[in-house]
């Protein structure tokens, strides 16, 4: 739909004066749905459903504080320069470079900061561009600009911290046999993050309960006899778009539990980004407050498999109650 041709959504309000909190709560709600101002009490937002479900809250709020509000539709037809005027509040370009600078400036700092702290400051940095793009409606360079530049920043973490992170085989994924797999050593790097933590947990858990772990310093440490993962070389380890968590759920045959397809979307996420999950955040957070606490590969494993537990089913139940509605 060209600019001409858009519709939009005229959002009025008259709030009563003396009310400060509920003007001030109106503005926070629709700053943070995106809305562009025309002037004090006048916004617009491009026609959906969405947008539609906003004003109409905003409405209902604002009457029931004893104020009044209108929302009006702007059919297509509106001329070039009205349609150029309007879309032109909602270029998001000066936001998007505040977050590339942040995120050079970090890239500066990762030599400086420890793993737990560059992390966090990475994933805010992260949080605050997808919520930027969730109100970004008509995303352009910049918003490309920016996905490089993250893609840069969580490269050059990785390079700092975890040098030894395996690179994307091509390749099929081989179907393997659980029976083939009981009471093996395992091993993967040690310092575990995500990724690794994850797939240590899916290995005890789902393929392999009396799994023995050994941590390895470098990967050309890995003895014949275990079975390696999560580095190059090893028999599990990234697959053309799919990490090492994804990749040993396929391998085993254990794609059709929904809660471990969404753990899968989960560490993908927090190990090579892509599409936001809404508790990454937090999960990220507690293993790093966990990786500070335990003092081995072992103690660690056992303190986040609980919480992996947890949230698996977590996961399961909201996929039941979902299916019996």
């Amino acid at each position: 739909m060209t600019t001409a041709t858009l519709k939009w959504f005229l959002f009025i309000a008259n709030l009563p004066g003396r009310n400060q909190t509920l003007r001030m709560r109106v503005w926070r709600s629709l700053k943070a749905s995106g809305a562009g101002t025309l002037r004090d009490g006048v916004y617009v937002l491009p026609v959906s459903d969405t947008a539609r479900e906003v004003f109409e809250r905003q409405k209902q709020e604002i009457q029931g504080g004893g104020g009044t509000a209108y929302i009006l539709e702007l059919a297509g037809g509106l001329g070039s320069t009205q349609g150029n005027a309007l879309r032109a509040l909602f270029d998001r370009t000066p936001e998007y470079e505040a977050i590339a600078a942040t995120l050079h400036a970090l890239r500066e700092e990762f030599a400086k900061l420890d793993e737990s702290e560059a992390r966090r400051r990475l994933a805010a940095a992260r949080r605050e561009a997808a919520a930027l793009g969730a109100v970004d409606f008509f995303p352009g360079e910049s918003r490309a600009q920016l996905d490089s530049a993250m893609t840069d920043a969580e490269s050059a973490l990785t390079a700092q911290f975890s040098p030894e992170e395996p690179h994307s085989a091509k390749g099929k994924i081989l179907r393997r046999d659980r029976k083939d797999y009981r009471g093996r050593v395992w091993a993967t790097r040690r310092c575990m993050w995500i990724d690794r933590v994850c797939s240590a947990w899916l290995i005890r858990r789902f393929i392999d309960p009396k799994a023995r772990f050994i941590w390895l310093k470098l990967p050309k440490d890995c003895p014949k006899r275990a079975i390696g993962f999560d580095f190059d070389g090893a028999p599990f380890t990234h697959i053309d778009s799919k990490v090492t968590f994804e990749v040993l759920v396929a391998s085993f045959g254990l794609e059709n539990d929904t809660a471990l397809s969404r753990l899968g979307a989960l560490v993908h996420y927090l190990d090579v980004g892509g599409i936001p999950v809404p508790e990454a955040a937090g999960f990220a957070a507690i293993v790093s407050g966990a990786r500070t606490l335990q003092p081995d590969d072992d103690a660690l494993l056992k303190h986040v498999s609980p919480i992996l537990d947890s949230l698996y089913h977590s996961y399961a139940n909201s996929e039941n109650e979902g299916s019996a509605k």
